[in-house]
């Protein structure tokens, strides 16, 4: 199994801002086949080093994330998170 992070930090911080781009996220759900888990959180402390939201993905391999990287929803995703992220960081790693 490989778990696949990755935290966003948003140009709009607000909740409402916060929600829609959680939404776009959980909307994944169902609907990538090789896509084995998903859970998004939202950051409740707010420090000056936090990330507004957490995606943790899961997937049966290395191959299967690659998969992922180019499905049509994803790649709808990214475009969102394109126009509306300031910052990312990811984490892979077997699990």
């Amino acid at each position: 199994m490989l778990t696949h992070i990755v935290f966003f930090r948003l140009k709009d911080r607000t909740p409402e801002s916060v929600e829609r781009t959680a939404a776009v996220l959980r909307d994944m759900e169902g609907k990538i086949e090789v896509l084995r888990y998903l859970e998004v959180g939202k950051d409740i402390v707010h420090s000056e080093r936090s990330y507004d939201i957490a995606l943790v993905t899961k997937f049966d391999s290395l191959e299967a994330l690659g998969e992922y990287q180019v499905h049509p929803v994803h790649q709808e995703v990214i475009r969102h998170m394109n126009e509306v992220r300031e910052s990312s960081v990811a984490v892979d790693y077997e699990s």
